[in-house]
């Protein structure tokens, strides 16, 4: 607003209070200061002592900012004492140079303060209107200060962005950390056999007929191979509950696996104060994700079905085993699907699980049935299939963790390109 009550080369702007309740303000204000030639500070007698406005005049002092302090409603009685107080404080915050303009506590005159209770200012004012050379003088300090306020501020700010990438990094770790180990878990129990205990081993039973007819075999290979491919071949409702029950043990452990490792993951956060800060505005993540069982059954089907046609491309192949072929397409993919768990360190201990406790099947019985070169590298192909899916389902899971950081972490490359920025400033 243009006004004669201001010299020309003179503009006053005042901005919103620094301890505004409103955000917006306290940010534009910031702004507004930061931009300013020099600071025309008014604080009073009352609140001059007050941690907010000497943040700023802190900050002020630190980029070399040109900067006069008007003290208003002062008593007239106390005037000495509040003015001798505050320059003390200037001189002990490295302002000593600061100008202090004295404003008593007056009564107004039609709203407003009389001329004589202004005049300190009024003369700073009028003095810096008449004096363009101290105009000049006056933007150069505070320009120049600016500058040479820059390396320090710059090193701070980099400083908090590496300290903000380095906090992210550390929480990343802790979800990887979290995830590596509930697959390398899934890992661990897929190959220690224990998934042939229980219902699937009932149902494998089901299959190639009673444990009482399997421990009668033990040295009726031959006898025991045409069995398997007679029950196997005949007996599709035993083949699908079998084919059901591996997939439903699966599904078991990914799921807990995927829990513990949720569990561990926001653990970890919760004892990080940047993780713990991300978590308390999230939805819970403690656990898996509710659509989890069902997208990990829809995988585990999906990886049997990749199973049978790895064995039909294997039957349809002319060096595929006489053995192999004899067990028909599903046999031989049942066959294949527990080969995955018993292949821990070739077949040793595998008796125990197939046998369900039986003491005596024989090494010879379990090569014989598992042992088939062409079973045991399909079984490898399977097992690297089945970790790779359930490695992207738990990555998909540890996504609800480190898909939070993204938005919140500073780019790699900022403290880097924050520090050439100020290479090419001190350079200019």
């Amino acid at each position: 607003m243009a006004t004669d009550a201001l010299a020309p080369g003179l503009a006053l702007l005042d901005s919103p209070d620094i301890d505004s309740v409103v955000s917006e303000n306290r940010a534009l204000a910031n702004q507004l200061l930061a931009a300013a030639d020099s600071w025309l500070f008014v604080t009073t007698a009352a609140r001059y002592a007050d941690a907010v406005p000497w943040d700023l005049l802190q900050a002020a002092r630190d980029r070399g900012t040109a900067l006069s302090l008007v003290l208003n409603r002062v008593p007239p009685d106390a005037g000495d004492e509040v003015s001798g107080h505050l320059r003390q404080m200037l001189e002990e915050r490295g302002l000593g140079d600061t100008e202090l303009l004295v404003v008593p506590e007056t009564t107004l005159e039609a709203g407003l303060l009389p001329p004589e209770a202004l005049a300190p200012v009024r003369r700073w004012l009028d003095g810096l209107a008449a004096d363009a050379t101290a105009r000049s003088e006056l933007i150069r300090r505070t320009l120049a200060g600016a500058i040479e306020s820059l390396p320090p501020r710059v090193g701070k700010i980099a400083q908090a962005v590496e300290d903000q990438l380095a906090a992210a990094s550390h929480l990343k770790e802790a979800v990887e950390y979290a995830y590596g180990r509930a697959l390398a878990r899934v890992d661990d129990t897929v190959r220690s056999g224990s998934l042939l205990r229980g219902e699937v081993l009932a149902r494998w039973h089901d299959v190639v007929g009673t444990g009482d007819f399997m421990r009668a075999l033990e040295t009726r290979v031959g006898w025991l191979r045409d069995r398997v491919r007679a029950f196997v071949t005949g007996k599709p409702t035993a083949e699908a509950e079998l084919t059901a029950e591996v997939e439903t043990s699966l599904d078991a452990v990914v799921h807990t696996a995927a829990d513990e490792a949720a569990e561990g993951a926001a653990d970890a956060w919760r004892q990080d104060p940047a993780g713990r800060a991300i978590l308390a505005g999230e939805p819970r993540l403690d656990t898996a994700s509710p659509t989890f069982l069902a997208e990990t059954a829809s995988e585990m089907r999906a990886w049997q079905g990749q199973v049978f046609e790895l064995v039909r491309r294997e039957g349809a192949d002319k060096r595929s085993t006489a053995r192999l072929a004899s067990l028909g397409v599903n046999g031989a993919g049942l066959t294949v699907m527990l080969a995955v768990f018993l292949q821990t360190g070739g077949l040793t201990g595998a008796e125990v699980a197939i046998a369900g406790g039986t003491s005596a099947l024989s090494q010879k019985v379990l090569e014989a049935i598992f042992g088939d070169q062409a079973v045991r590298a399909l079984a490898a192909q399977a097992r690297s299939d089945l970790l790779e899916r359930v490695e992207r389902l738990l990555a998909a899971e540890a996504e609800r963790f480190t898909g939070l950081l993204a938005p919140r972490a500073p780019a790699p490359d900022a403290a880097g390109r924050l520090r050439d920025a100020l290479g090419r400033v001190e350079q200019a």
